[in-house]
């Protein structure tokens, strides 16, 4: 199937409500509900497996944002569930890999910090949004040039601490 412009608009913007809502969340219930979802825990490396900045709160705020704002986009709640389930479990991924490099929380890889979350959701999703690999690969390219430039936004309007 060829990807189509209103297809896109709605992967795009439920991919921003899921890496959106957990800075939201923090925003908004500062230190409240921040357990973080690897509980503190190190890695065999001596390094959080994750970070304190990767919060249970974040997941389910995400995934809730997702399932509402799915069903908004005339998909289901299921879809956003999942989408929302599989960008948060990329995000995981890149904080991961990021502690494995000594990157500290909340610090700046560009590509590693976009691509796992915008990935994940739309190779879990792609059968069902009957996306081909070239809309996969588009898709990804426009949510990390986007991503960027929105970061900067939310950064100039107060909305994030560090404009990445």
């Amino acid at each position: 199937m060829t990807l189509t412009i209103v297809v896109a608009a709605k992967v795009l913007v439920l991919a921003f409500v899921a890496n959106s809502a957990p800075i939201f969340g923090a925003r908004l219930f500062g230190s409240r509900w921040s357990t973080p979802i690897d509980g503190g825990r190190l890695f065999r490396d001596g390094r959080a497996v994750l970070g304190k900045s990767k919060t249970i709160r974040g997941v389910i705020l995400s995934l809730t944002s997702c399932m509402v704002v799915a069903e908004l986009l005339d998909l289901t709640w299921l879809f956003g569930l999942v989408f929302g389930a599989a960008s948060m479990a990329g995000d995981a991924l890149s904080s991961f890999i990021k502690r494995r490099l000594n990157i500290p929380p909340s610090g700046r890889f560009i590509g590693l910090d976009q691509l796992p979350e915008i990935l994940l959701p739309l190779l879990v999703c792609a059968q069902w949004l009957a996306l081909d690999l070239i809309s996969i690969i588009l898709l990804a390219a426009i949510f990390c040039i986007a991503s960027l430039g929105l970061s900067e936004l939310a950064f100039k309007l107060g909305l994030k601490k560090r404009p990445y």
